[in-house]
């Protein structure tokens, strides 16, 4: 048992010794000629322009936390599909479909709740509204 640790242990020092090597030696290596120029900030080929604290719109966020909870769900249906076929020999199909099919149904109600709720539009209806009636 201690020989398997003591082999975590080696592979976890000989990565470490590769990372820092490899940076120690790069710091040797790469050309260093500082100037005014390459001291810009650089954003994507264009000059940047304002300062770098603005605000952006709350919807951003909300829009890319929905993309991250449904990518996070594909990543969790994969391996669920590789091992099916083993579940149906092995007796077990129907209830892990049924797993299956509750887990999205979670989800397509999470989706439809922020859809009905007006989360999906960048720009929301109230505000709309308001300007239309003047309040």
């Amino acid at each position: 048992m201690l020989s398997d640790f003591s082999l975590v242990l080696i592979f976890a020092i000989i990565s470490a010794l590769f990372i820092f090597g490899a940076l120690f030696a790069g710091r040797f290596l790469r050309p260093s000629d500082p100037n005014t120029v390459k001291s810009e900030t650089y954003e994507c080929g264009e000059k940047a322009v304002g300062p770098a604290w603005i605000g952006f719109n709350i919807r951003f966020y909300l829009i890319a936390l929905i993309f991250v909870i449904f990518d996070v769900e594909a990543a969790l249906i994969f391996p669920v599909a590789a091992v099916f076929k083993k579940w149906i020999a092995a007796g077990q199909g129907l209830v892990a479909l049924a797993e299956i099919l509750v887990f999205i149904a979670v989800l397509v109600l999470g989706l439809v709740y922020v859809w009905v709720k007006g989360d999906l539009e960048w720009v929301k209806k109230f505000a709309q509204e308001h300007r239309n009636t003047g309040t």
